[in-house]
């Protein structure tokens, strides 16, 4: 990348009313550092102390799945990394977004997932949630309720993309409106 188009990147940024970016291979330290970062941005804009929360707990979520995602399945630093990004739309709204490759299948399974939770009425996310909580935590110490208390924060139903990288990986990228 040359100098110059940092400018542009910046530019691109400003237009799109991104407060934080990130890109690279995470590290528990490097979510926490950057979560107390977004945490102070978001009070010092006076943003309501419950959308503060909010947008922290679902950026500290989705930014932990990737991690614990490559740490999983073994991917370098390059192949784990993540992509991160929280902006304020025209609505006022928080928009928190993260990326990073997945084996094909699991993006697969992502999807229908995330497919079914965006069906499900706030009503039906709250009993999903507390289904969920009386399920046996997995062979990875989670509990499954991740996506569901995503969901539940959402303004409207989570977003996300699978794009093919290769054959066997795609690019899983969820949004979540706050």
């Amino acid at each position: 990348m040359e100098i110059t188009e940092l400018i542009r990147l910046r530019e691109y940024f400003n237009r799109g009313h991104i407060l934080l970016c990130f890109n690279g291979p995470t590290s528990k330290s490097l979510i926490e550092e950057i979560g107390n970062a977004l945490k102070n941005y978001l009070q010092a804009d006076n943003a309501n102390p419950s959308a503060v929360m909010d947008v922290f707990a679902v950026y500290v979520e989705m930014t932990q799945n990737i991690r614990h995602y490559a740490q999983a399945m073994g991917y370098d630093d390059l192949d784990g990394s993540a992509t991160i990004l929280v902006a304020r739309n025209n609505e006022g709204h928080y928009v928190v977004e993260a990326g990073n490759l997945v084996e094909k299948l699991d993006g697969d399974a992502l999807m229908y997932r995330i497919d079914a939770l965006s069906q499900m009425s706030k009503d039906q996310l709250k009993a999903a949630y507390k289904a969920q909580l009386r399920q046996p935590r997995d062979e990875n110490g989670g509990a499954g309720l991740g996506l569901i208390d995503m969901s539940r924060k959402s303004f409207i139903p989570l977003s996300a993309s699978l794009t093919p990288v290769n054959e066997c990986r795609c690019f899983f990228s969820l949004r979540s409106i706050i």
